[in-house]
């Protein structure tokens, strides 16, 4: 059986609350952990349409890239769109869960999404992220009692390194103490120096893991009272993750590249805009999933062709446009982040399997729906 908070989890995992922006509302927004998941479906905007499709289709999650209330609120009546979406969904028995600029950021997220689905190769951040801040952990345990401790360890979250998880290091040596009165020693005698056959075990560990790292190894520990050390790391520099997007494709023209565009991603009414020389040389390309004005002056000097996004603004463009750097490429919000979608689906159903039952949403949330 699969929980929902099972699911959140690997959400979670895949696409950390914790590096989303300060002002973000993401994370499960709707549910109970406990309750079974069998159905989940993935969407760009929490709408009242798409709740009403995954009540329809009997999800028990409903994922969305978008906030349902990204501003607090004083309550949520069902005389308001949004209210509307959340009354949907709970009568429906249908969680939500939302995954915004912490998916925009990571690893299969929304900008290396939209990169991959445009053809890029050689993907690096924009702005690579800061590499999250590492402890390392060291315990010593008796030599019969220090499986159970390792295991226990990498399950709280330490010991993943890359693509590898229960990473540790063990050498082995002699512990020495004496119990006292008092104590409820595991091994030795109260007034005696005991020597045990130890392993010293060393793990690295996300320093947010910290907590239930080292409460987990106590819970594990065989000594009533263990010796261990938290040490933290050197800053480890920028990560793999972060902003947009910047690849390479073969030679091409820019009216070619926006014709690939234009084919890679769903129809809209706003179709593809680009403002540059038709038949500039295109190699290197910078991607970034939603709105990504806020770039510009960085791209303005960025050594790529072209500059792709959304809801860029007349006079922000006109002045970019006019420093002879990069052209640009302005695509619709929804159809640059649904690409993402597909994506965190195929991710699901490869790590739940057949436990899971997943679909992407059919209705189209762009709102401009007719162009005169």
């Amino acid at each position: 059986m699969t929980t929902l908070g099972d699911v959140v989890n690997l959400l979670h995992d895949w696409y950390p609350p914790h590096t989303a922006d300060g002002w973000d509302a993401v994370g499960l927004v709707h549910g109970d952990p406990t309750a079974t998941v069998k159905k989940v479906m993935f969407a760009v905007d929490p709408t009242e349409e798409v709740a009403k499709e995954a009540v329809a289709w009997g999800a028990d999650l409903l994922v969305c890239h978008h906030p349902l209330f990204l501003k607090p609120v004083h309550g949520f009546p069902a005389t308001t769109a949004k209210g509307r979406t959340l009354a949907t969904l709970v009568k429906g028995d249908c969680a939500l869960l939302t995954a915004h600029t912490n998916a925009d950021q990571a690893a299969s997220g929304v900008s290396e999404a939209l990169a991959t689905v445009l053809g890029l190769q050689d993907l690096t951040p924009i702005l690579a992220a800061p590499a999250e801040p590492l402890d390392k952990i060291v315990v010593f345990a008796p030599a019969d009692g220090a499986a159970p401790v390792r295991a226990a360890m990498s399950d709280a979250g330490a010991g993943a390194i890359g693509n590898y998880d229960h990473c540790n290091f063990t050498t082995t040596g002699q512990g020495r103490f004496r119990p006292l009165e008092g104590a409820e020693p595991t091994i030795g005698t109260i007034g005696d120096v005991t020597i045990v056959d130890e392993h010293r075990i060393e793990a690295v560990l996300p320093r947010h893991r910290r907590t239930a790292v080292v409460e987990a190894m106590l819970a594990n520990h065989p000594y009533e009272t263990p010796a261990y050390d938290v040490f933290e790391l050197a800053d480890p520099g920028h990560s793999a993750t972060g902003t947009g997007r910047i690849g390479t494709i073969d030679e091409t023209t820019l009216r070619d590249f926006a014709q690939v565009v234009s084919e890679a991603l769903p129809e809209t009414e706003q179709g593809v805009r680009v403002g540059g020389d038709p038949d500039r040389v295109v190699r290197r390309v910078a991607v970034c999933g939603g709105a990504g004005d806020f770039l510009l002056d960085r791209m303005a000097g960025a050594d790529v062709d072209v500059y792709l996004t959304s809801d860029l603004r007349h006079h922000p463009a006109a002045e970019f446009l006019e420093k002879d750097g990069p052209a640009l490429i302005d695509v619709a919000h929804w159809a640059a982040e649904s690409t993402w979608l597909p994506v965190v689906q195929s991710r699901l159903a490869e790590a739940l399997g057949d436990t899971v039952d997943s679909r992407v949403s059919e209705i189209r949330t762009d709102p401009w729906t007719f162009r005169i």
